[in-house]
């Protein structure tokens, strides 16, 4: 070990660091995360540096390709190279804690082995220590298909495919001229309750970020204490500090802080060739070609080139990311962030905030609460977000690498909150904030609507949870009324309907026991794949000739699920005859008797978590144990499948938090799975049943009450050690 710190272990295993410098902390921080987190740490590292193939074979070539053309690698040297001193002391003292705890032990994962067998004993490549560079790279990798630039991708084949008629009917669909009354559900909820609203008096924040449930998860709860800051919070496994989630304890008082996904357009794709052009006439100003290396396998040359927009993603298409454009990331303002004191100063470090662009809730024990929007968003008109950019239309407006005008959206200041304030991916009435296109159309309305009715006394940290475990599914009302006037063929199909018209009347709840919503899924799946197979979305089906990466985004079946209210509004494809229609294709399923009574959503619902290993044909994944799980996207209590596809659950809350500004010691947390990503670890998956069942626990903080772990001094941890300190 080259710094000083202490680590302290809680009842949940959640690592508490304490050390007296930020440096020390830095490196604390790194070296305790690759003791629990040393495998999603090198495999996050492979992706961020187009070399997954030469750890997983032949499937990680995709995304090396993408990495390649998207010059992953390259920007996260290039943000590097630019910052100041004290950014790239701060990274390097983490990335040096890293390398001490995967040599420590960290590298010490099942994983390895598994894939060791999955790939019949290839080699693989000696390991080389982490870079200081490679947390910036990890938190790109995370985000660098966030933005919603795959979806100008699929609208793009929408309006080629379709023709001029078809075509502009169906952008509507997924968001073309009304904003997006059609566009995918999940996402995140924050909100912020002013003291005038609660029992203390004091602020609460809550809230709970939705993203694909990655196993280990893809936050880790952590704290950070140093002299004069003493941080709790979600942490991204890889990168230092507390970036999105967090409360603070400082001389002065108590601070916190916490994001939702603002849906900005904030990465421009630019058409640099029409379809079937020969791209070869584009202006390209740097080109070359990377060596992949793939375990077990020849090794596969990647060709890349960039243009005055920026690196070619496709054949035709160039990315304009502002983190490549700037060579900045907004490490500055990752790292004032652990030093915020008021919801003045989180506001000022959000001001330095890139890449993505997040709606941002922030109070301090004062009482002052605050709402902003933060990150960098390219002037681009609202007219121009539905489809790839062309080339000639970037050039005139002085972005083409010539500066002839603003190249950057100046965001509103922060606003004072003295009320409530709901953050749930939705758009925007306020001036300046609508930077999008596509919104998520019934989550804030219902948390409004939860916390207009508080409970005797006010709101309090726990109360929070009936809103955080809300499964009101609020796009069902709409999809089941196409049943109202329906003429449902055989008795047994009525008898459904009757069922689901109950069902939604009665609030559309999905409980894991409730069998109603499992019946409505079932028809919702069978809707929506009778809506995709209609003959007039034919040609979508047709291979679109992109490249693989983007396959998520160019499914037909999931994209009118997606889209599936704007779809059968239009009347263009789908009807009220199509509602019914499912019911038949249940029929055809099941029979004419009725099984539906035994089935429940949580039957349904089972939760499917993404692991590197699934990409490894023959290699087994850890598991973790079956719990019953509720909610949906279009519920608050968020746990998606894709409709038409799956009902599996693989994305939603991948966190849930209440920060409580009067007194720290009240503030609750909760995690899928575990704080430990080592299947061997008690601390695996001991908070997945709380997860499951949307519950949250105390955060604690009392140092008398954490459980000290010696740390080696300058030798590998012995087992005993290892297991300590899991």
């Amino acid at each position: 070990m080259s710094r000083p710190f202490e680590l302290f272990r809680d009842d949940l295993g959640v690592p508490h660091v304490r050390a007296g410098s930020e440096a020390d902390l830095a490196y604390g921080q790194g070296y305790v995360t690759a003791l629990d987190r040393g495998w999603q740490l090198e495999v996050d590292r492979w992706y961020g540096e187009g070399r997954l193939a030469a750890r997983v074979g032949p499937a990680g070539l995709e995304w090396d390709r993408f990495a390649v053309r998207v010059r992953l690698a390259d920007t996260t040297r290039r943000v590097w190279a630019a910052l100041a001193a004290p950014e790239r002391d701060w990274l390097a003292a983490y990335a040096d804690g890293v390398r001490d705890g995967l040599d420590a032990g960290g590298r010490d994962a099942p994983e390895r082995a598994e894939l060791a067998r999955a790939l019949g004993g290839a080699p693989l490549p000696a390991d080389e220590p982490w870079h200081p560079w490679t947390p910036v790279g990890t938190f790109l990798v995370h985000h660098v298909l966030f933005s919603g630039f795959p979806h100008l991708l699929w609208r793009e084949h929408v309006a080629r495919t379709l023709g001029p008629t078809l075509g502009a009917a169906a952008l509507s669909w997924w968001g073309g001229d009304d904003g997006g009354s059609g566009g995918p559900s999940s996402g995140s909820n924050a909100w912020a309750l002013h003291g005038s609203r609660t029992a203390s008096g004091a602020p609460l924040l809550a809230g709970d970020p939705h993203r694909f449930l990655e196993l280990p998860g893809v936050y880790q709860q952590v704290r950070l204490a140093r002299p004069g800051h003493d941080v709790v919070g979600l942490a991204f496994p890889g990168v230092p500090g507390v970036l999105h989630l967090g409360q603070a304890e400082t001389p002065t008082g108590s601070v916190a802080w916490g994001i939702t996904n603002a849906m900005a357009h904030h990465v421009d794709l630019v058409a640099e060739a029409s379809h079937g052009d020969d791209v070869g006439a584009t202006e390209v100003v740097a080109s070359g070609a990377e060596t992949v290396p793939v375990r077990g396998g020849e090794a596969v040359e990647v060709p890349w080139a960039e243009t005055p927009r920026g690196p070619l993603v496709t054949d035709r298409h160039s990315l304009r990311w502002p983190v490549r454009v700037t060579a900045d990331a907004g490490v500055a303002a990752w790292r004032a962030l652990q030093g915020a004191r008021t919801a003045r100063e989180v506001a000022a470090a959000f001001a330095g905030w890139v890449d993505p662009v997040n709606r941002v809730l922030a109070a301090d024990s004062s009482g002052e609460v605050l709402r902003l929007t933060a990150g960098r968003v390219p002037v681009v008109p609202p007219a121009e977000r539905v489809l790839p950019r062309v080339v000639e239309d970037v050039a005139r407006s002085g972005q083409a690498g010539r500066r002839a005008g603003p190249e950057w959206l100046g965001l509103p200041a922060p606003t004072a909150v003295v009320d409530v304030a709901v953050d749930a991916n939705d758009r925007s009435g306020r001036p300046g904030h609508d930077l999008g296109l596509v919104y998520a159309p019934h989550r804030a309305a219902r948390v409004r609507a939860l916390l207009a009715a508080p409970p005797p006394g006010g709101e309090t940290a726990r109360s929070q949870e009936r809103v955080l475990a809300d499964s009101r599914d609020g796009g069902a009302p709409g999809l089941v009324a196409w049943l109202e006037r329906a003429e449902p063929g055989s008795e047994n199909a009525r008898r459904r309907a009757g069922r689901l018209l109950d069902w939604a009347a009665a609030g559309a709840r999905t409980d894991a026991d409730d069998a109603d919503a499992a019946l409505f899924a079932r028809w919702r799946d069978a809707l929506v794949r009778r809506v995709a197979a209609d003959p007039a979305l034919a040609p979508l089906h047709a291979p679109h000739g992109l490249p693989a990466v983007f396959a998520p985004w160019l499914d037909v079946v999931a994209r009118v699920g997606d889209a599936l209210p704007a779809v059968l509004v239009s009347g263009v494809v789908g009807s009220r005859a199509a509602a019914a229609a499912a019911l038949a294709d249940l029929d055809a399923l099941d029979g004419p008797a009725d099984g539906d009574d035994a089935e429940t959503w949580g039957d349904l619902h089972r939760l499917a978590p993404l692991h590197a290993l699934d990409l490894v044909p023959g290699a087994t994944a850890p598991v973790v144990p079956r719990a019953p799980l509720g909610g949906t996207g279009d519920a608050v209590r968020c746990t998606g499948g894709v409709p038409g596809v799956t009902t599996a659950a693989f994305r939603g809350s991948v966190a849930r938090w209440v920060w409580d500004l009067g007194d720290r010691r009240r503030s609750r947390w909760g995690v899928p799975f575990g704080a430990s990503g080592d299947p061997r670890s008690p601390h695996f998956a001991d908070q997945h049943p709380a997860w499951a069942a949307a519950r949250t626990t105390v955060v604690e903080t009392d140092w008398a009450r954490l459980r000290p772990v010696p740390l080696p001094t300058g030798r590998p941890l012995a087992d005993d050690d290892r297991r300590s300190s899991r």
